[in-house]
């Protein structure tokens, strides 16, 4: 059976939680490939006539359907703390955790590279990059840097305290000299570190052995992206990115699945486009309309709260992220949220200084200046949220699907019509 990989085809918040949630109940493993808990995922879970929301930020979205297994693989990194206060927040409302599986080579967030995430972002002012101020940044840094502390790390005292020793002779001196800042003694942050061997021991594998004996055995592993492409280190709107590599090559990397074991890639994109910090957003909306797609959309960050920067679907990012990527397969998410528009413009090209682009400018200074090209189509008035096949969609609604389908790349293979977790128009199928 195939590893398949989901990944965001935007700059995140696509509806990543709700996709790899609707398809966990048939696959055996949901791995979280990259990233920590700098991006969250909201799962709204309906049961009879309420509804349960969960807002996940370190833990696979498959935590939340039984019998799966969630790994965190290789390629995350690892807040201790906040992994237990998810784990502890999630049992407390009866979610079985206990199959959770976090890889022994996944890299840990110290409380110093927290600090120095918060304080380097002040002294940059205006040239900030918008980071949530969680370590993210650093710990990719120190793992390039080759002084970083695996989850390994912590069940051997001398190992971890020789790390620690060695990563603080560079940090203190940094956090000090440069930032006049305390730093931490190394007593203090290897018993930081120590304290959650314990409990955390049950839980850590080698998790890319894990999922190839998995593999070889015919079960169905799921490889769910944190960000998005548009936010990958390598091939995002750089630097105005995330620190690791949010496409589908990091899927392989971050898991230990070898490519040759992928075997469809599925893109998320919303039915307009948002965008959380700083950085380039052409089809960006600073009016009324933006705000309220914002309002309807409920476009607030999971993790941080933040408003989100809202705007019309970009074609052109969504071509970009299938070629990138590879995508065989797109979810639609959030149609709803345009219901009741007069008309809704899509962004098919860009203007850049009187030249036309119909795929990403090759530089950021040019894609900096691009202007949308807008196409419109007409909009409708009709409550789509109880649709569960494309004939249940109104006219405009179907049409406007058929269009961004056209222009995006790949096929849509799913829609969503409304935030529950059944609303779900499955075109396609996934598995």
């Amino acid at each position: 059976m195939p590893a398949i990989a989901i990944i965001g085809a935007q700059w995140g918040d696509e509806g990543k939680g709700k996709a790899t949630d609707v398809l966990g109940s048939r696959v055996d493993f949901v791995v979280k490939f990259n990233g920590g808990n700098n991006a969250g995922h909201t799962v709204v879970i309906r049961l009879g006539d309420t509804e349960e929301k969960y807002a996940l930020h370190l833990l696979p979205s498959g935590i939340l359907t039984p019998g799966c297994t969630p790994v965190i693989g290789n390629g995350v990194v690892v807040d201790l703390g906040v992994l237990f206060e998810e784990i502890d927040g999630l049992e407390e409302r009866g979610v079985d955790t206990s199959l959770l599986r976090i890889s022994a080579s996944a890299h840990v967030i110290a409380s110093y590279n927290k600090t120095l995430d918060k304080v380097t972002e002040r002294f940059l002012g205006s040239r900030r990059l918008g980071t949530t101020g969680r370590g993210i940044g650093p710990t990719y840094a120190d793992k390039m840097n080759r002084i970083g502390i695996r989850v390994q790390d912590l069940f051997d005292d001398k190992i971890l305290r020789a790390k620690v020793e060695g990563v603080l002779e560079l940090k203190g001196q940094i956090l000090t000299k440069v930032y006049n800042r305390r730093a931490p003694e190394v007593d203090e942050i290897v018993d930081e570190l120590a304290s959650y061997a314990d409990r955390l021991a049950p839980y850590v594998v080698d998790s890319g052995l894990l999922l190839n004996q998995a593999l070889d055995r015919g079960e169905t592993v799921l490889l769910e992206a944190g960000q998005a492409t548009l936010l990958d280190v390598d091939h995002g709107t750089y630097p105005f990115v995330t620190s690791s590599s949010a496409t589908a090559g990091g899927a392989c990397t971050g898991s230990g699945i070898p490519p040759t074991r992928l075997d469809r890639v599925i893109g998320i994109v919303k039915a307009y486009t948002t965008r959380v910090g700083e950085g380039p957003f052409p089809t960006e909306l600073d009016d009324d309309a933006g705000e309220h797609l914002r309002k309807v959309g409920q476009e607030y960050g999971t993790t941080t709260g933040r408003p989100r920067r809202c705007g019309w679907y970009d074609a052109v990012i969504a071509r970009y992220a299938a070629r990138v990527n590879g995508v065989t397969d797109f979810v639609l998410t959030k149609l709803d949220v345009l219901t009741g528009l007069e008309q809704v413009p899509v962004c098919v090209a860009y203007d850049v200084d009187g030249t036309r682009h119909d795929e990403m400018p090759v530089n950021q200074s040019d894609f900096h200046h691009a202007v949308p090209v807008y196409e419109y189509l007409p909009g409708w008035w009709e409550d789509i949220s109880e649709a569960r096949t494309v004939e249940d969609l109104p006219a405009n609604a179907r049409a406007y699907v058929e269009r961004v389908e056209e222009l995006s790349g790949a096929r849509i293979s799913a829609i969503g019509v409304g935030p529950a977790r059944d609303a779900t128009i499955v075109v396609h199928a996934l598995l």
